[in-house]
This record gives C-alpha cells, sequence and structure tokens, in this order.
C-alpha cells in the first residue's frame, strides 16, 4: 500500500482551534486540520508553514509537536505529523478549504472529521483541559 506523509497544524488561539472543511475529492465537507503533503527533501515544519501559506495566506509559527497519526484509507496509508502552531501573520483566507470555524473544546465533536484527523481530538481535548494551550 502507498504511503502519503503529510503535515497538520493544530493552530491555536486562545482557548479554541481552527479547523477546516474539505473543499473537494472523496471527503469534500468533512473536517480537518488545515496542512498537506510533505515535499522532497523538505522538513515537517517547513512544510507545514508552506502548506499554511499556501492554503490559506497566513504566516504560522510551529510550536510543539503532538504525534504521528498513522491511518489505513481504503487505497493508501498516511503518516501524518501534527504539531500545535500560531499565528504569526494572516486572516487565515481559504484558498482550498470551503469552510472554516474556531472550535472550543465543547464544540470539537461538533463536526465531521476525517478519520485520521479525529484520532486526535482526545489529545486535543486533554491538552485543553490541562491549560497546556
Amino acid at each position: 500500500m502507498k504511503t502519503i506523509r503529510v503535515v497538520c497544524a493544530v493552530i491555536k488561539d486562545d482557548d479554541k482551534i481552527f479547523a477546516t472543511a474539505r473543499g473537494y475529492g472523496e471527503f469534500k465537507g468533512w473536517w480537518e486540520f488545515p496542512g498537506g503533503k510533505i515535499e522532497e527533501n523538505e522538513t515537517a515544519p517547513i512544510a507545514i508553514k508552506r502548506e499554511i501559506k499556501e492554503e490559506l495566506d497566513t504566516d504560522i509559527r510551529v510550536l510543539d509537536f503532538i504525534e504521528t497519526v498513522e491511518y489505513d484509507y481504503p487505497s493508501f496509508h498516511l503518516s501524518m505529523d501534527c504539531f500545535w502552531c500560531e499565528i504569526i501573520k494572516g486572516d487565515l483566507v481559504l484558498k482550498e478549504a470551503e469552510d472554516a470555524k474556531w472550535l472550543s473544546k465543547s464544540e470539537l465533536e461538533s463536526v465531521k472529521w476525517l478519520p485520521a484527523d479525529l484520532s486526535l481530538i482526545d489529545k486535543i481535548r486533554e491538552e485543553m483541559r490541562s491549560d497546556l494551550i
């Protein structure tokens, strides 16, 4: 099975995190943390900064590594490096996503997450509970 390496940014602002709804493909309308594929010879932190600039016209600071999510979709294996991030400059302009929301801890389950991203929700809730973000 083909492995696709991606990164995702869990962008935080006070007690909320930023999520986007896919605007295309098989999972159109499902929610995810923004990010994308890691290009050849690119580190994960560089990839996430580039992807957020391309997809949201926003500069971010990569803070802490959360975890690597490994998930088998029907046609490929996803390996997703996930990071806590914060906005340095920009207004989160949606260039590819069809919608976006800032979600509080109590709103995390109010959207239909992509399966790989869903595995992060408990970890995010735990971090939000301990006031680490």
